[in-house]
C-alpha cells in the first residue's frame, strides 16, 4: 500500500519531536490520527488542539477502542524506539499482526519519488535543517520539511508544501540513532559532524563512522554530498560532494568571521558566487559552520546571492539551541538541548563570546545512563568550562539505572570546585532566591520544564 493509503495512523510515542511531525503530515492529509505518549507535554497538548487525539496510559481497553472501527489492513502503527518491546500496546499490535513501521521507515516512505535534503551528523542538524527550510521558503520554492526541533520562524516542527508537484523539494533531518537514516535517498545529503554517540546502539566510535560513510552512500547518482572537512578526512565518502569549512581551503568557506553589535558576521568563498557579507543572529562559530552548509545546499538548488542573507538575517532559530528566555541588564537566561559533550562545550563557548567576562552558572540535566558513561570525562571537561555548575540527576528516558552511574559520580571527575548535584524543585528554589548573572539550562531531558518556571520567576522579579 502507499503511505497515504491506511485509514488510521496510530503513534506510539506521539510527543517525540519527529513522531509529531509526521503525526501532523497525515493529519493535514485528512487521516485519522491517534497517539500514545507516556506524558503530556506542550507538544502533545498542541497536537491534541490541532485534532489529533493523544492518551498517556498504557491500557489495552484504551487502544481496543481507537482500533475497533478499523480493520488491520487499514490500520500504520508508527514507533520510535524510544518505546520498550514490552510496552503493552506494541506487545499487543504486534501479536495481532498489525503493520508496524519505524518512525525511519515511514519518513522513507514519504520522500520517495522527491527531491529530498537529507541533513544529518550528531550535532547541528536540527539548526541546519531548520535553516536550510527557511531560505528554501523565503526563496518561494514548493517545500515540504520534517525538523527536528521547533522553528522560531514558524513555530512548527513541519512545513508543508502544495502536493502533487513532482518537483517539491522534501527537507529531512536525517537521524543516526538506530541507524535510521539508511532508510533515506537523498538528492543531497550533508553531513556535520560524526563524533561518536549512542554507543549502546553502535557499541564503538568506528560503526558510528561507518554508518556515516554507509548514509554518504546513499546519494542519489544525480545528486551530491555536501560534508564538513574533518568529516570527509574521516568517512572518506566516494563521489561528488562539497566540502566546507572555516578558514581552510574548501569549496566552501567561511572566513574574515567577526562579531559585530551581537551578531556573527562573516563572508563564504564559493565555486558558485562568492558571499560577502552574511550577518547570523545565532551565536557560536559552529553555527557559521552551520549557516555555510546551508549555503552549498541552497546554491546548489539555485538561490540567489540576495535571497540567502536576507534569510539567514531573518533566520531566528529552533526552540531549545541557545534559546534566550530571558534577557535583562543583569541577567540571562538561555536554554539549549545540549546533550552531549561536544555540544556543551559549543554552547558554552558561545555564551562566552556572546557575553565576554560575565559570570556563567551551567544547569545541566544528563542524558541516558550509557551516554554519561560512555563520555563521563569528556562530560566533566566541558562542564569545568562554566564558572559554576548545577547537575541534576540524571534523566533515563528509555534506559533502566546503571550501578554507579549518577551525578555526583560524574561531579567528582569535574576540575571545578563550585559544582553541586541538586534535584530540579532545589535547583529552581536556588536560582529564584539568589539569581545568576548568565545562566545556561542545558540536557535532552525535561529541564526544558525548569527553563520555563526560571523565565516566569525572573519575568516576576522585574
Amino acid at each position: 500500500m502507499n503511505i497515504l493509503d491506511y485509514k488510521l495512523y496510530y503513534f506510539l510515542g506521539v510527543g517525540g519531536i519527529g513522531m509529531s511531525a509526521l503525526a501532523r503530515f497525515f493529519n493535514h492529509h485528512g487521516k485519522t490520527v491517534v497517539g500514545y505518549d507516556k506524558t503530556a507535554t506542550v507538544l502533545t497538548k498542541a497536537l491534541e488542539s490541532e485534532g489529533i487525539d493523544c492518551h498517556y496510559s498504557e491500557e489495552i481497553d484504551t487502544l481496543l477502542a481507537v482500533l475497533k472501527d478499523f480493520q488491520p489492513h487499514e490500520v500504520l502503527v508508527v514507533y520510535t524506539p524510544a518505546v520498550p518491546v514490552t510496552h503493552a500496546e506494541y506487545v499487543y499490535l504486534l501479536k495481532n499482526n498489525y503493520r508496524i513501521l519505524k518512525r525511519s521507515q515511514v519518513l522513507g516512505a514519504i520522500t520517495e519519488g522527491y527531491k529530498t535534503i537529507a541533513i544529518g551528523g550528531t550535532h547541528g542538524k536540527t539548526t541546519t535543517t531548520t535553516m536550510v527550510a527557511h531560505i528554501l521558503k523565503e526563496a518561494g520554492l514548493n517545500i515540504t520539511a520534517f525538523m527536528g526541533g521547533i522553528s522560531q520562524n514558524y513555530a512548527t516542527n513541519l512545513l508543508l508544501g502544495e502536493a502533487g508537484d513532482e518537483n517539491m523539494l522534501v527537507v529531512v533531518e536525517a537521524d543516526e540513532y538506530d541507524r535510521s537514516f539508511l532508510t533515506l535517498s537523498p538528492y543531497i545529503a550533508l553531513i556535520t559532524s560524526c563524533d561518536a554517540d549512542h554507543l549502546d546502539i553502535y557499541g564503538d566510535a568506528s560503526s558510528v563512522v561507518e554508518s556515516y560513510r554507509l548514509f554518504s552512500q546513499r546519494v542519489r547518482k544525480d545528486g551530491v554530498l555536501v560534508v564538513k572537512k574533518n568529516v570527509d578526512n574521516e568517512i572518506k565518502p566516494e563521489g561528488s560532494r562539497l566540502i566546507y569549512s572555516l578558514n581552510l581551503n574548501t569549496e566552501y568557506q567561511a572566513h574574515s568571521i567577526r562579531v559585530e553589535d551581537g551578531f556573527f558576521v562573516f563572508g563564504v568563498q564559493s565555486p558558485v558566487q562568492s558571499i560577502d557579507r552574511v550577518v547570523l543572529g545565532l551565536p557560536g562559530l559552529h553555527n557559521v559552520e552551520n549557516a555555510t552548509a546551508a549555503i552549498a545546499i541552497v546554491q546548489k538548488l539555485g538561490v540567489a546571492s540576495d535571497v540567502i542573507v536576507k534569510a539567514l538575517r531573518s533566520f531566528i532559530g529552533v526552540k531549545r539551541r541557545f534559546d534566550f528566555r530571558y534577557r535583562s541588564a543583569e541577567t540571562v537566561l538561555v536554554d539549549d538541548y545540549a546533550h552531549h559533550p561536544e555540544e556543551l562545550k559549543a554552547t558554552i563557548g558561545a555564551a562566552r563570546q556572546l557575553f565576554p567576562g560575565r559570570y556563567i552558572t551551567g544547569v545541566f540535566q544528563p542524558h541516558l545512563f550509557s551516554r554519561t558513561r560512555d563520555f563521563a570525562d569528556a562530560f566533566a571537561a566541558s562542564l569545568s568550562l562554566l564558572d559554576e555548575c548545577i547537575l541534576l540527576d540524571i534523566y533515563p528516558a528509555r534506559e533502566q539505572p546503571i550501578p554507579g552511574i549518577t551525578s555526583e559520580w560524574l561531579a567528582e571527575k569535574m576540575t571545578t570546585s563550585r559544582v553541586k548535584v541538586m534535584n530540579r524543585e532545589s535547583a529552581l528554589e536556588e536560582l529564584k532566591i539568589n539569581g545568576r548573572d548568565i545562566l545556561l539550562t542545558m540536557g535532552a531531558g525535561n529541564i526544558d520544564a525548569l527553563a520555563d518556571q526560571l523565565a516566569v520567576a525572573l519575568e516576576n522579579r522585574k
